[in-house]
């Protein structure tokens, strides 16, 4: 069935990203179908739906950490600033430094100092930083991160001794150390408290000011609150997609209308 479309960023502007016939797979099996998607440059994008919907397949498929896992595939395309991502020249290390992700459980390195998280991703690549440049740099990311007033004096510190919403930001800092394009953020308050929800909510409102911002999400009423277009998908489809004030107040689909009110999902 195909989705009831509201291009997000109009015709004259062109998207940041996008899909066009996207498709992935789970040894043979489509958890993601035929998806044509635009995402605007620094906007946010929520994505949403019930459980098992291909949400977090498709976040995947952005920056090709997909095809990573045993028994799965992609066909169609996706671009970044008109390219395809999964071109034979394009490098998929270097592709997600463009294109970085932050996971559903804060997921930082136990074996590292929470400075030397943050420097992770720069240390890959071919480029070479001096200590002085990765100080810099360490700093402007954790200052975007909202994170640097609360450790600057912890640089040396195991990162597990931060709270779950501390090291959440964390995890964003090394994300956008490398001043990647697009930031994918999947589920990323799922596990913590009400005050580390609210101060990741905060910082996308922030964030988006610098990345094109995609971020899965499973409640509703945070999709309203942060993001300035949504799409609804269900059993692998995109049902429908469009500004988010559209989507939550006055939607196309009666499937949309029905999963935003609570009558499933």
């Amino acid at each position: 069935m195909l989705a009831e479309h509201v291009s997000p960023a109009g015709a004259e502007i062109d998207p940041k990203l996008r899909t066009d016939g996207l498709w992935a797979y789970f040894n043979g099996t489509a958890a993601v179908k035929d998806i044509s998607l635009q995402f605007a440059p620094k906007r946010v994008t929520a994505i949403i739906g019930p459980s098992g919907c291909g949400k977090s397949t498709l976040l995947r498929c952005l920056n090709r950490l997909h095809e990573l896992v045993e028994g799965a595939s992609v066909s169609g395309e996706v671009y970044l600033d008109g390219r395809s991502i999964y071109g034979p020249d394009t490098d998929p290390v270097e592709l997600r430094r463009k294109i970085g992700m932050v996971f559903q459980r804060p997921t930082p390195f136990p074996t590292m100092t929470i400075y030397d998280n943050v420097a992770a991703g720069l240390k890959v690549g071919s480029r070479r930083y001096s200590r002085a440049e990765l100080d810099e740099l360490v700093e402007k990311a954790l200052r975007d991160a909202a994170l640097w007033d609360e450790v600057k004096d912890r640089l040396r510190d195991n990162p597990l001794r931060l709270s779950g919403g501390q090291q959440q930001r964390l995890c964003i800092a090394r994300a956008i150390a490398p001043r990647p394009d697009v930031l994918l953020l999947d589920e990323p308050t799922s596990s913590l408290d009400p005050a580390g929800t609210q101060a990741i909510e905060d910082l996308i409102q922030e964030l988006k000011r610098q990345y094109t911002v995609i971020v899965v999400t499973h409640n509703l009423q945070q999709a309203a609150r942060v993001s300035d277009y949504t799409a609804f998908l269900y059993l692998g489809e995109l049902v429908e997609f469009g500004p988010t004030a559209t989507i939550f107040t006055r939607p196309r689909s009666p499937r949309t209308e029905a999963y935003i009110t609570g009558r499933f999902g």
